[in-house]
């Protein structure tokens, strides 16, 4: 806990993105399909206004960005462009009911005070980071916290906190009056641990769809029919030519250009980057006091135990005892007793976060040597000073390779830039094939490509295809920025999105006209299947007749998967309903149609109610809320429509999302 602030790495990113999301969206993320990150829709200059709440505005820019986030999130390999309107949606949806959230706390005179903030920041989730052992890291490393895992400024970041402790109270008000009975928790018990075990018949559309036959008159009709389903279909394709100015070879170049001397004076010029403070490595043993009680007062005769205790460890360890064995199992700091009593790493005098008495101790004892007891707030520290450092600026020795490494990447990247203007600027009067052959590099010519395919010598390249996309048919060469390099490049052709002929799509039309066909008899052959198991009192007996597959179950709890049925938590879960030989209606699963009949139930004795009851009652109690949320949300939306408060631009919205706004219920 102590370290957290000074250790680096992925660990510590993924962390705080945890506690970032919980900051942004302790409300609507259990409300809005996609989730809510209230420090994406903070701010940005859009392009323009898609809807205002209370007089706020939710902007296009930050619809965008928010939606290609949970893009990320929800794809990591990158989504399919198509998903990209639903995205928007939900995007929308989520920063709309932020805004007319936070009103409604307002006008609810839901306030937070600065005492409230403090307490937070102090016993909240950030507290192990910003008051490590119970002491403030201080406002530099404060301020450096927020700037380095936010990207925003001390003041954003605590009026963004306490929104979300704004938020907090709105649903602890809306979630205040929520009751489970304790017959609820029964139906509810029940419900879940009652197992049942099925034969079931299914049709598929798959199946069905090989019955679908259909001439190129019908296929026809169904393209005419659904051309819009088709229109420009063959995405827009493009070609170029591009000369790649490689950092590689820039790297190598500047490498072997480098000078001694060069390094030397970069040393000089930046001594201050080599300071290094003085410093100390340390370990400890700590033995807690009791804290003070309501009345402020200290329960001193656990007080005189600790310090007892810590004697005795005390003098085990002048008397030869092993430190480390001694922190592992007597110290009560658990962070540093796992590790043998080291706070492991470097602690900068006046930076270390340590409490005063701590720090005063680390530099004042000998390095080696165990102190007297040093007596804080926590209680009895033992401590060791494992190494200590004086102030010094490290010798050019220690930081060539480093300086080295930073002035190679330094001129790298100058000449890569200047080259890349002087190619451009000399294919802008000379041609690109002239300039590339002039400064000793090639031309590539691409064949035709979309948004998303592989370039040669670039790969997926999003921030070329993006730039080659943005400009005009044999339009002045232009320069765009790669992991590889700069790229001089021109746009030699462009093949706009068009809609395939009914022949270039033949195959796709006859799979499209099977599948909704299929679908359409679907409905209508499991309604005739339950019918005739109904009426022939054999569901074996009809499905045969009809071609229907039969299958017979393991005994199943509505949490269970079945094949071909799915959850039986969905549609299936009608079957819970039957008695032993009933058959049950037509079940709907989309592109499977199925209907079952009960073989088996059991059902749970009183004695597994007793062990689960509360955890029951916990789930019941956790789902009520959320209905009670989700119930609130839809109100205060609806509210809020009618009463103007939530306007949507409808134009931007059907730019947008490419369809109009949904309309006010």
């Amino acid at each position: 806990m102590i370290r957290f602030l000074q250790t680096p790495g992925p660990i510590k990113k993924a962390v705080l993105g945890s506690m970032l999301l919980v900051i942004a969206a302790a409300m609507v993320i259990t409300l809005v399909p996609g989730g809510f990150d209230f420090f994406t829709a903070s701010g940005g200059g859009g392009r323009g206004t898609l809807a205002k709440v209370a007089g706020q505005d939710v902007t296009t820019y930050e619809v965008e960005q928010l939606a290609r986030r949970i893009g990320r999130q929800q794809f990591p390999r990158g989504f399919p462009d198509q998903f990209l309107p639903y995205l928007m949606q939900n995007a929308a949806n989520s920063l709309i009911m932020q805004r007319a959230a936070m009103a409604e706390a307002e006008r609810m005179g839901l306030r937070v005070s600065d005492a409230e903030l403090r307490d937070e920041l102090h016993q909240g989730q950030f507290g192990t980071a910003l008051f490590p052992g119970g002491t403030f890291v201080g406002p530099e490393a404060y301020e450096d916290f927020v700037a380095q895992n936010f990207s925003m400024s001390k003041t954003q970041f605590e009026q963004a906190l306490k929104s979300e402790l704004v938020i907090r109270k709105l649903r602890a008000a809306i979630e205040s009056g929520a009751v489970v009975t304790d017959e609820d928790v029964k139906k509810e018990f029940q419900k879940q641990n009652t197992k049942v075990k099925l034969q079931y018949a299914v049709l598929t559309t798959e199946d069905l769809a090989k019955q679908v036959h259909a001439t190129d008159a019908e296929l026809k009709a169904f393209y005419e029919k659904n051309k819009a389903r088709y229109a420009n279909s063959i995405p827009e394709k493009r070609r170029a030519e591009y000369v790649l100015i490689s950092q590689a070879e820039m790297l190598t170049r500047a490498k072997a250009q480098l000078k001694p001397e060069e390094l030397q004076a970069y040393y000089r010029q930046h001594q201050d980057d080599y300071k290094v403070p003085e410093r100390a490595k340390a370990s400890h043993i700590l033995i807690k006091t009791p804290p003070p009680g309501p009345d402020g007062k200290v329960d001193q005769k656990g007080a005189d135990a600790a310090k007892a205790k810590a004697e005795s460890i005390l003098k085990q360890l002048r008397a030869g005892a092993n430190f480390a064995e001694l922190a592992k199992k007597e110290s009560q700091d658990t962070g540093s007793a796992k590790m043998g009593g080291s706070l492991g790493g470097w602690y900068e005098r006046g930076r270390s976060g340590f409490v005063a008495e701590f720090e005063q101790a680390m530099y004042a004892q000998p390095v080696g040597q165990v102190g007297d007891l040093v007596k804080s707030v926590f209680g009895y520290h033992i401590i060791r000073v494992d190494a200590r450092e004086p102030a010094h600026v490290k010798p050019f020795d220690e930081v060539k390779d480093e300086i080295a490494t930073a002035l190679v990447k330094q001129k790298a990247a100058s000449d890569a830039d200047a080259l890349a203007a002087k190619v451009q600027s000399q294919a802008r009067t000379g041609g690109l094939e002239e300039a590339a052959r002039s400064n000793g590099l090639q031309v590539v010519t691409t064949d035709w490509f979309g948004r998303t395919d592989s370039l040669p010598g670039l790969g997926l390249a999003p921030e070329f295809t993006n730039a080659a996309f943005a400009a005009n048919k044999n339009a002045a060469p232009d320069n765009v920025k790669l992991q590889q390099g700069p790229a001089v490049f021109v746009v030699t052709d462009i093949q706009p999105a068009r809609t395939p002929t009914f022949d270039e799509i033949r195959a796709k039309v006859e799979t499209d006209y099977r599948q909704e066909r299929a679908a359409e008899m679907l409905a209508q052959k499991t309604q005739e299947l339950a019918d005739r198991a109904h009426a022939e009192h054999s569901l074996t007996k009809a499905a045969k007749e009809l071609g229907a597959t039969v299958k017979t179950s393991e005994l199943v709890t509505p949490a269970s998967q079945v094949p071909d049925l799915g959850s039986l938590a969905g549609p299936a879960a009608v079957v819970f309903d039957l008695k032993r030989g009933e058959i049950s209606g037509g079940i709907n699963l989309g592109s499977t149609g199925a209907v079952a009949e009960l073989v088996e139930k059991q059902e749970p004795g009183p004695e597994e109610f007793a062990k689960q009851k509360d955890q029951i009652r916990e789930q019941a109690m956790q789902k009520l809320r959320s209905e009670r949320m989700e119930l609130f949300v839809s109100m205060l939306r609806t509210r809020m429509e009618k009463e103007g408060k939530i306007k949507i631009n409808a134009e931007e919205w059907t730019r947008l999302m490419g369809s109009p706004p949904p309309k006010t219920s």
